[in-house]
């Protein structure tokens, strides 16, 4: 007759070992944007030059007019890059009917009337509804060929990698992120670790953006300008 204890030591180590083996198959689309991403991630002040940097929208204030401090953050790292000369175009990407308010037009309006950003470089696509839809979008609909994309650091590798996947040529620049103390931080990696695998399926289906549209020559007309 068969060790009780060994035969509980050894339903045990099947169980670690499965374990094991449901965690690996959960991590690999994190793993992916991680890997994809790596030597594509920059901070404000190494950031490399771009005609474009794409802001990717998040939610608005409580006002439902003024961007949230995260979208701030977004915001005064994509004038810092204007402002330096390593972008010439800035094109907001984000959700025109969000649950918060109209992202786009808040990143517009705050760009252009408090950080200083000549109205003719900013170019909004209200119809950026997710990371992927955003990318995509500036592909297709705006010509968008090389870009910087700027979002918090605990995004950053899954927008760059959706977009590099997408064909565009992109960098990431981590935003400022005024108040993100390490329980929100912790906190937004977690969700970004799940969100990998909704990005990856995306990429590997090739799902189209939500909204269809005509190409946009804006992006192209502020560049010629």
């Amino acid at each position: 007759m068969a060790d009780p204890t060994s035969r509980w030591r050894r339903r045990l180590l099947r169980a670690a070992a499965l374990g094991g083996a449901v965690l690996l198959l959960a991590s690999l689309p994190w793993l992916w944007t991680t890997t994809a991403a790596r030597g594509h991630l920059h901070d404000e002040a190494g950031a490399p030059a771009a005609d474009v940097v794409i802001v990717l929208g998040t939610a608005v204030a409580a006002d439902r007019r003024q961007p949230g401090d995260r979208l701030t953050g977004r915001l005064e790292t994509a004038a810092a890059l204007v402002n330096s000369g390593r972008a010439r175009v800035v094109l907001v990407s984000g959700d025109g009917g969000g649950t918060s308010g109209d992202e786009t037009a808040a990143m517009t309006a705050h760009l252009t009337q408090r950080l200083g950003v000549d109205p003719r470089r900013v170019v909004a696509d209200p119809q950026g509804l997710d990371t992927y839809d955003s990318c995509i979008r500036a592909r297709d609909v705006y010509g968008v060929e090389r870009a910087l994309v700027v979002t918090q650091s605990y995004h950053l590798p899954r927008a760059v990698t959706l977009c590099r996947h997408l064909g565009i040529d992109a960098d990431g620049v981590a935003a400022r992120c005024s108040g993100c103390g390490p329980a929100l931080l912790f906190g937004k990696a977690v969700r970004d670790y799940f969100a990998s695998g909704k990005a990856a399926w995306d990429a590997v289906r090739g799902r189209s953006p939500a909204v269809s549209s005509p190409a946009d020559p804006a992006v192209q007309d502020a560049l010629r300008r």
